[in-house]
């Protein structure tokens, strides 16, 4: 019989970015001018609806094909694959994980996307999967492009996917979002730079993985995402802590 591990780890909140970080222009208007309110959660927010693997088509976390009508999408063909772990390190199994992105040249599919890169007709930018009973999960993409945002007058975001973990309703829900290693225009994002531990930035950025990477085809990235305790990955909807 395995034994559970109960050890409690004491959440770091210096770990977490500001509410308000006059830098980022939009968080002035979105973080709280009021003392919060706790609000209990319903049953049905908790107990359900949930995600099956019968929910899930096998094209889900292929955003090069489940999108596609006349050919593959243009760009850097790449592999993110990682882990879902607890604060001691455990797997997650059966998670719904889901990412959106923009194309490779930094424009997302939304109506209210007016950056003059154009429209990719074969890439959706949208997927989801399930982990595994060892808490693996994997997607393929290309590669987004960088994008500039009306932050100041030349701000640019860096790459990067929205990666969305759900627990066990809807209403359990994580997002962050997923960098790309070596890319410059991290240091200089004000939305990065609102994360006061560079130890959270460095476990933001997804490391190249060679060993996964397919050979003249795609190359791979790791990103492991953890949920609690003082290794948690940054959330953006839970900068409290979760």
């Amino acid at each position: 019989m395995m034994t559970q591990n109960t050890n409690l780890i004491q959440r770091d909140r210096e770990w977490h970015p500001p509410a308000l970080a006059r830098d980022y222009k939009t968080s002035v208007t979105r973080s709280p001018r009021y003392a919060l309110l706790s609000l209990q959660s319903s049953a049905s927010e908790i107990t359900g609806p949930t995600f099956g693997h019968n929910d899930i088509d096998p094209l889900d976390n292929d955003l090069i094909a489940n999108y596609a009508k006349t050919g593959d999408p243009i760009g850097e063909r790449i592999i993110v694959h990682g882990r879902v772990l607890d604060e001691n390190g455990r797997p997650v199994p059966n998670t719904l994980v889901e990412i959106w992105q923009a194309n490779a040249g930094g424009r997302y599919r939304h109506k209210k996307d007016t950056y003059l890169a154009p429209i990719d007709p074969n890439f959706g930018g949208c997927g989801r999967t399930l982990t595994d009973e060892n808490g693996f999960y994997v997607f393929r993409t290309v590669k987004p492009g960088a994008y500039p945002w009306r932050n100041w007058v030349n701000s640019w975001r860096p790459a990067h996917i929205h990666v969305s973990v759900f627990g066990t309703a809807f209403a359990q829900r994580l997002i962050t979002q997923m960098y790309f290693e070596g890319d410059p225009l991290i240091a200089k994002c004000p939305i990065v730079n609102t994360i006061p531990d560079q130890r959270a930035i460095d476990q933001l950025v997804a490391a190249i993985d060679l060993n996964a990477t397919v050979p003249l085809d795609s190359i791979a990235y790791k990103f492991d995402i953890v949920l609690r305790g003082h290794r948690s990955t940054f959330f953006e909807n839970r900068p409290e802590g979760n």
